[in-house]
């Protein structure tokens, strides 16, 4: 007898080989992930970096604009300064007024080291009149313009410049000076002129302050974004004010401000804005520009860019110090190398269950654990990249029934049979191969087909379906499962020949798949002319609208007179939900009880029914009645408030509370508790449209009813329809039996209610006796009501 080779034999032998296939790819494969992740993280870690050093960058930037701006504003000061003591010189002595005002102009910059005001024409020095404030030793020294900065090349320029303005700028200009050496307080400045007008807009002369460059050097010099890193700021001509110069390594320092210098960076700006612009949430005259630069043979990054001022501000950083923040990787990445060459047959495991794992990781937001299938996730994103296409939803019957008697494990079984099967019929189908098979929530799967088919193609696709999983056998420790399947289709053609996008196929075939189930159907193909989606859109609204009308106290009971028979008179009322719109016009309550009961507001509306009426009638001597679901006997919370709230008042026994027949009722025991509680008080019991249904004598042996109110259908038929009449004639000789009142509704006509009136029922109540309305109707204030009771004494 030969022997059979184990299975699993062939399994292990597979996987041994493929392992040792491993070892001889293993270097070549590791090394190439290795190499590809440290590019992926080099470059992901560079940018981060990157970002980092241009937001240091802008932050600089930021603060040394806004010491520009500061310098702006004293010069503008000063100039306004310069400006009063003109118009008010002739009071006094003019030299003294404008020493005065320059020293307590300097007084408070004291930011500045030196400020000038000078008034007078540039060609003619008998015409000028000047004084010049500096900074010594903390004091302050004042000394009229003998041969200062007013009287240099650059100085004399901004004139005629100024001049040329015919009216004054909505903004001051300001006149930036390179960096140069000034004798008098023996010091590199940078100086900052505007001009100075009178009130008609005429330049008198101009304004001028002197910053120290080593204080913008320090400035400068706070900029820290590495160890090695160097801030600079470059003048109109070109001249290096660095934190360099503050170095202790001078010959270093010196080979960067030449690099820096030699850069012609002024040259390299793509030059200002056409007009202030926003990057990174900064307000920037031009933006950050990026450029290599060797230095002794060390690579740096610059990072630069044009101050308010014109000049231009940058930092350098050396390369590897950005690259810095990559050694760690670097070393992580050649530790991993170096451990899997030395364990490649131990690690070859690992590396296959790694692998497996990040593939896993990588798609178990779009897979099904279960059956390695696509899951709902990823149909929705096909869906949103497709063009048209069919897709059918297929959900398994009584599936929480076969997980409940076999087990979860049995249920997984079946769902993975279902997925085989539905995979072979895909791939058997001539455009399957571009279709996909999906792994819903649940007990639901899903096909797509990339094809809208018309309706004969569809009819064809649902039978050969229905065809497979009819004749799928699923088995369980040698029980057959029984399976019944239902179809939710929907196609990107639709019956009426209209196109339905493809984002809306999958609430589509839902709401087939709810409908097939709902009528018990094998399969729904979804239809808009059926107005499901309409309706879906209807209820929300609605559900809105109520939720709004309870919140504002729009729902309020319309109160419709019911007639005695024997009296002719009304002594009772039926009280009717009615929501008040935004227009104040009563809307049935047949617009928004079904809603009511979808989103749990109904027992809301009979809490405030209860509320409301209990209140309306507290004055008066009326019986009333209100409507009572078998879903609000069913409620403790609410049945415990009607108790209370009858035990709290004295209106008990002109209470009617009617049990609405059509509900049908489940639980006798927690309503007939209810029906004696509220007995004891003094209430009676109605049942509501009594003569449909299969259980209403059922209800009057169950319960301890006292009237019975003929449904309506019955009722409008009266005058011409015998069966009609001897039914309503046989629930009255009932009730009269068993000692119960009856009431006739829908009495709509004369002749109807003279056919109520010879059988002898109790009761009248229809829009022949009185419509619903907001106020109390009776006999004494309606005429439609007057007339019927002189009719019917009349009669009489």
């Amino acid at each position: 007898m030969e022997l059979k080779t184990p299975a699993n034999f062939w399994t292990k032998f597979s996987i041994m080989l493929v392992l040792s296939v491993l070892v001889g790819v293993f270097f070549i494969a590791i090394l190439l992930m290795s190499s590809l992740n440290l590019k992926f993280s080099q470059a992901a870690m560079s940018e981060l970096r990157q970002q980092q050093i241009a937001d240091t960058f802008y932050a600089n930037l930021n603060r040394i604009n806004a010491h520009h701006q500061l310098m702006e504003q004293n010069t503008a000061n000063l100039a306004h300064v310069g400006e009063i003591l003109r118009r008010g010189s002739g009071q006094g002595n003019a030299t003294e007024e404008l020493a005065h005002g320059l020293r307590s102009a300097l007084a408070n910059m004291p930011e500045a080291y030196g400020a000038e005001i000078w008034y007078g024409n540039a060609d003619n020095l008998q015409q000028q009149r000047s004084a010049y404030g500096y900074r010594s030793n903390a004091e302050i020294h004042i000394q009229p313009v003998e041969n200062l900065y007013h009287v240099q090349d650059w100085y004399r320029r901004i004139l005629p410049e100024a001049r040329s303005e015919n009216r004054r700028p909505a903004t001051p200009h300001f006149y930036w000076t390179p960096a140069y050496y000034k004798e008098l307080i023996d010091n590199v400045v940078i100086s900052l002129t505007t001009v100075m007008r009178d009130s008609q807009g005429a330049v008198i002369g101009l304004a001028s302050t002197d910053w120290r460059a080593d204080e913008i050097i320090r400035l400068v010099s706070r900029v820290e974004v590495t160890p090695g890193a160097f801030a600079f700021l470059l003048d109109s001509e070109n001249r290096n004010l660095s934190s360099l110069a503050i170095s202790s390594d001078a010959p270093d320092a010196q080979q960067k401000i030449d690099a820096i210098i030699n850069s012609q960076l002024h040259s390299k700006l793509t030059g200002p804005l056409p007009q202030s612009a926003i990057i990174s949430g900064r307000l920037l005259v031009a933006p950050m520009q990026t450029m290599p630069l060797n230095i002794n043979e060390e690579d740096h990054a610059l990072f630069f860019s044009r101050t308010q001022a014109g000049m231009i501000f940058g930092v350098g950083v050396p390369q590897a110090e950005i690259d810095a923040v990559l050694l760690p990787m670097r070393k992580s990445n050649l530790k991993i190398v170096w451990l899997v060459s030395a364990l490649t047959l131990g690690l070859s495991g690992i590396i296959l269950l790694f692998v497996a794992n990040l593939l896993n990781r990588v798609h178990i937001l779009h897979t099904d654990t279960l059956t390695q299938l696509p899951n709902r996730e990823k149909l929705l994103v096909d869906l949103g990249k497709a063009n048209s296409g069919t897709l059918v939803l297929i959900n398994i019957d009584s599936f929480k029934e076969i997980n409940d008697f076999y087990g979860h494990q049995c249920g997984d079984h079946v769902i993975g049979q279902l997925a085989s099967a539905l995979q072979t019929f895909l791939d058997s189908l001539p455009a399957g191969s571009a279709g996909r098979l999906y792994r819903m929530p649940a007990d639901e799967l899903a096909i797509w087909l990339p094809e809208s088919k018309n309706p004969q193609g569809l009819e064809q696709l649902i039978s050969a379906l229905q065809d497979v999983l009819g004749a799928l056998a699923v088995s369980w420790i040698e029980h057959r499962i029984p399976l019944n399947m239902t179809l939710g289709v929907a196609t990107s053609l639709q019956p009426d020949g209209s196109q339905q996008a493809d984002g809306q196929l999958l609430t589509s075939a839902n709401i087939a798949l709810k409908s097939a189930r709902r009528n018990k159907l094998s399969c729904q193909v979804y239809d808009p002319g059926q107005k499901t989606r309409e309706s879906y859109e209807h209820n929300l609204v609605w559900a809105n609208r109520l939720k709004k009308a309870l919140d504002e106290g729009r729902i309020v009971p319309y109160f419709q007179p019911i007639m005695d028979l024997k009296t002719g008179r009304i002594d009772k009322f039926e009280c009717l939900a009615r929501m008040i719109d935004e227009d104040g016009q009563a809307i049935s309550p047949l617009e928004f009880l079904a809603v009511a009961k979808k989103i749990r507001l109904y027992r809301y509306i009979t809490r405030t029914m209860v509320q409301q009426c209990f209140n309306r009638f507290a004055d008066n001597d009326y019986e009333f009645s209100l409507n009572l679901s078998c879903e609000d006997l069913l409620d403790p919370e609410l049945m415990t408030f009607i108790v209370n709230s009858l035990e709290q008042s004295s209106i008990a026994p002109r209470v009617i509370f009617e049990i609405l027949e059509s509900e049908g009722i489940e639980n006798y025991s927690a309503v007939r508790q209810f029906i004696d509680r509220v007995k004891e008080l003094g209430c009676r019991i109605a049942i509501d449209d009594f003569g449909t249904g299969y259980s209403n004598f059922e209800h009057l042996l169950r319960l301890n009813v006292d009237i019975i109110k003929i449904d309506g259908t019955l009722v409008k038929h009266l005058d011409t329809d015998s069966v009609a009449y001897s039914v309503a004639r046989g629930i009255q000789q009932f009730a009269a039996g068993l000692g119960m009142q009856t009431v006739a509704e829908y009495v709509h006509s004369p002749a109807i209610l003279d056919k109520v009136q010879s059988l002898n029922i109790d009761f009248a109540q229809g829009y022949h006796v009185g419509k619903p309305l907001a106020t109390l109707v009776t006999d004494s204030d309606n005429s439609l009501v007057s007339a019927q009771v002189l009719r019917f004494n009349s009669r009489r």
